[in-house]
């Protein structure tokens, strides 16, 4: 009898332990779905608060030492350091591979660092991880512009306009390209 119970407890224990781990995630994941509802939603006054709650709940990796890295990389890029930047994006993606932060981080770095084939990569595999990630088809839809291929880039913007229809710099990319398949067409 002795080994049952010892053998129950072991089991309530484990199924509580991944109960436990599980919840975190699952209440960010509720409350990302609910701040993507209320973006959909929003009107001019509030949609930059909301852009900024999805961001920030997008850089919370779960490790203290990931998010410094995080911090470091984006800090990099502020002072006009993509170098810098790429470095500590790329141990962060050592380190933690399934934070698409760590990708989109060092995409923007290689972009600014003239390298499209390697941002293109990392926007990728940013975008495999969170498929809702507008910044990162922002920049893939600027990149693919530059490769003169508006049709894609239109197509992008408007998927972002879906999740995000407030965001003013994908409405004027949108008007533009417009106006400029309108020109081609003619």
């Amino acid at each position: 009898m002795v080994m049952h119970s010892h053998r129950f407890k072991c089991i309530v224990t484990a199924l509580c332990v991944a109960v436990g781990f599980s919840l975190p995630v699952y209440a960010q994941q509720t409350t990302l779905d609910e701040l993507y509802q209320d973006l959909a939603e929003a009107d001019e006054s509030t949609y930059a608060r909301i852009e900024g709650q999805i961001i920030a709940q997008w850089e919370k990796s779960g490790s203290a030492a990931m998010d410094l890295l995080l911090r470091r990389g984006k800090d990099a890029l502020e002072d006009g350091q993509p170098d810098v930047a790429a470095e500590h994006f790329t141990a962060l993606i050592d380190h933690a591979p399934d934070f698409s932060e760590g990708y989109y981080g060092r995409a923007s770095s290689y972009y600014l660092l003239g390298l499209t084939g390697p941002a293109l990569d990392d926007i990728r595999r940013a975008l495999t991880l969170n498929p809702r990630h507008f910044e990162a088809m922002r920049g893939l839809a600027i990149i693919m512009e530059e490769l003169q291929r508006p049709d894609d880039a239109l197509e992008l913007y408007e998927m972002i306009l879906t999740m995000h229809p407030n965001s003013q710099d994908v409405l004027v990319s949108v008007d533009r390209l417009k106006l400029q398949l309108e020109g081609l067409a003619l």
